[in-house]
């Protein structure tokens, strides 16, 4: 009896130590850019953020932790159509001077600050949002006539035994193959993690995937079609902080860019960021001025006589 004490004694002081030094994992202290002397946007590249909430019902006064969350660049002079997707894990400076995880700003500090957190950490500014709950964007996808996805072996088994109905696809999903999804197939599928082994990385990727297909889907859209659009869009809207003469503007550079072929940024690069356990959760270590870097190299385009022609 005395040993099995013993035993439990030592295994629960072994335990402690462990999580005690997770606990005490000190992350690299964070330099953000300054917000006030960022650059603008150069002429015809226009920057909006999409964040998504992690709650089917979103609350503008409540909003939850953002799951996705999305930077939209329109490059007009270009002719260019950009996605930034940022990861939740990451370790960022807060408003407050603190060192938190990104998918806790919009909802502790606001959706102001989220964008200031985007701005100054990556140099790219972001000034425009809307936030959307998961409910809000099943419907949008809906209204777009659902989206064709191909997924894996690995996807499409963890989709049938733990997430999705047999009807949420046409044809009914049995392996990996290209499926018609309706919208709330498609948020499932954007927040898959735990296939695949790449984590939030493959979350983002398929966020970054279903937009850039429904955006290929819509390269021959009529004004009709996309003023349809807008209208499910500014429907099933939490929050956000554009005008309707903005989202209007929006709508006619997103015109201008059809058939345009998507490209797509994953932020932090896996180059530049680091595992690290702090306060208890799992999260990234970032190299910022590298991602600065990168984003900046990939807003840019290679040529610049694009934009002269």
């Amino acid at each position: 009896m005395l040993k099995r004490f013993l035993s439990g004694v030592l295994a629960l002081v072994l335990l402690l130590s462990v999580c005690t030094a997770a606990m005490a994992e000190k992350p690299r202290e964070i330099f953000p850019l300054d917000y006030d002397t960022l650059a603008e946007p150069r002429e015809g590249q226009h920057n909006y953020l999409l964040a998504c909430v992690d709650s089917w019902e979103g609350k503008a006064n409540n909003l939850g932790n953002t799951d996705g969350v999305i930077m939209v660049t329109m490059d007009t002079a270009a002719q260019r159509l950009m996605l930034t997707t940022f990861s939740r894990e990451m370790l960022v400076q807060r408003p407050d001077g603190a060192i938190g995880r990104f998918t806790f700003i919009a909802k502790n500090y606001g959706v102001d600050a989220l964008c200031k957190t985007v701005s100054t950490h990556f140099g790219a500014k972001v000034e425009k949002y809307i936030v959307f709950s998961m409910d809000n964007v099943q419907k949008i996808i809906d209204a777009m006539g659902g989206v064709y996805i191909t997924v894996t072996d690995a996807e499409a088994d963890y989709l049938n035994r733990y997430r999705i109905k047999r009807d949420s696809t046409t044809p009914s999903m049995a392996n990996g193959g290209t499926y018609l999804f309706g919208g709330h197939a498609a948020v499932i599928f954007m927040r898959i993690r735990k296939v695949g082994g790449d984590g939030d990385a493959g979350r983002t990727r398929r966020m970054r995937t279903v937009l850039s297909t429904l955006a290929n889907d819509y390269a021959d859209a009529t004004l009709d079609e996309a003023l349809q659009l807008l209208t499910a869009v500014t429907d099933n809207t939490v929050l956000s902080n554009m005008s309707m003469a903005e989202m209007l503007e929006a709508l006619g550079y997103a015109m201008e860019l059809r058939g345009a072929e998507p490209e797509g940024l994953q932020m932090p690069d896996s180059s530049a960021m680091e595992a690290i356990t702090y306060v208890g959760m799992q999260t990234r270590q970032v190299d910022f001025d590298a991602c600065r870097k990168i984003l900046s190299d990939f807003l840019e385009p290679k040529d610049y006589s694009v934009i002269d022609d």
